[in-house]
């Protein structure tokens, strides 16, 4: 659907009836709950039947509540603070199931990544940089585990990478300062958005670089910004930001910078191993 669900739900009111009603106002006054309830508790909470809560999506022109759900928790995903992920992960999460169902939900996350990323976008993002000049990365507050994993072994496999701190905007722009073109720019941004994030790269693409987000979906500020988007699913789970998928899509990455590298990755590990084996980095397997 193009437009907020609660547009529509507000615009559609007069045509529902009793119970749709009540249905209605109660997502309207507490969308950010409604978005993790099942159809029998939100029913229950309205005072209304199961079905009919199936009927009311159904009048929505969803094909099941589900997908009215899931419309609801894209619209909320980057407007929630984190007192109201919390309150909104109660109903979402039993005590005594958060192990079966993190993980569940982790997997899902990572199913739909894979079911939905685009192959070609995938295959630009390696060709980019493959061929580019420098590479800056650049991502804040949770996502910046991200980046350091992209850039700790990018930085194996070729030169010219560079990390971007996060500590504070002018030094962002100050170590941006020479970036431009035929150099490559990688951002990550993930709900709740940075602000800053956009506005880093919207300096380095100013400067002539190429650009890639890296990023949740069409909502985020990347889209239309950035040269090339690729999209992981990333949903919240109560105060924590769920980043499986992304790193498994970085992990992709790599792996697939690594393959078009072989032989410049074979020197590096033999110089490493031989580093790591001089300077006692690792424990000796016993034996």
């Amino acid at each position: 659907m193009d437009k907020d669900i609660l547009t529509i739900i507000s615009r559609e009111n007069s045509g529902f009836s009793k119970g749709q009603r009540l249905i209605a106002k109660y997502i309207l006054d507490n969308y950010d709950k409604a978005a993790f309830m099942t159809a029998g508790k939100l029913g229950k909470a309205v005072g209304v039947s199961e079905s009919t809560v199936v009927r009311f999506a159904a009048e929505l022109g969803f094909d099941g509540y589900p997908g009215m759900r899931k419309a609801l928790q894209e619209m909320i995903r980057s407007r929630l603070t984190s007192v109201q992920r919390i309150e909104a992960s109660r109903d979402m999460l039993d005590d005594k199931n958060i192990l079966k169902a993190v993980l569940s939900d982790d997997i899902d996350k990572l199913q739909t990544t894979l079911e939905e990323i685009d192959q070609d976008s995938f295959n630009r993002v390696i060709d980019s940089i493959i061929n580019a000049g420098d590479i800056y990365i650049f991502a804040s507050r949770t996502s910046r585990c991200l980046a350091d994993f992209l850039a700790y072994y990018l930085g194996l496999i070729r030169s010219g990478v560079h990390l971007v701190d996060d500590n504070s905007a002018a030094e962002a722009y100050e170590q941006l300062l020479r970036i431009g073109e035929g150099d490559l720019f990688i951002g990550f941004t993930f709900p709740r958005y940075s602000a800053r994030s956009a506005k880093v790269m919207g300096f380095a693409k100013d400067r002539g670089a190429s650009t890639i987000g890296l990023t949740d979906s069409e909502n985020s500020p990347f889209y239309g910004m950035a040269d090339i988007c690729l999209f992981a699913k990333s949903e919240m789970v109560s105060f924590v930001d769920s980043l499986v998928a992304p790193m498994s899509l970085v992990n992709a990455i790599v792996i697939a910078v690594g393959a078009r590298s072989r032989d410049a990755i074979s020197e590096t590990f033999n110089k490493l191993e031989q580093v790591w084996s001089d300077y006692k980095v690792f424990e000796k397997a016993d034996g």
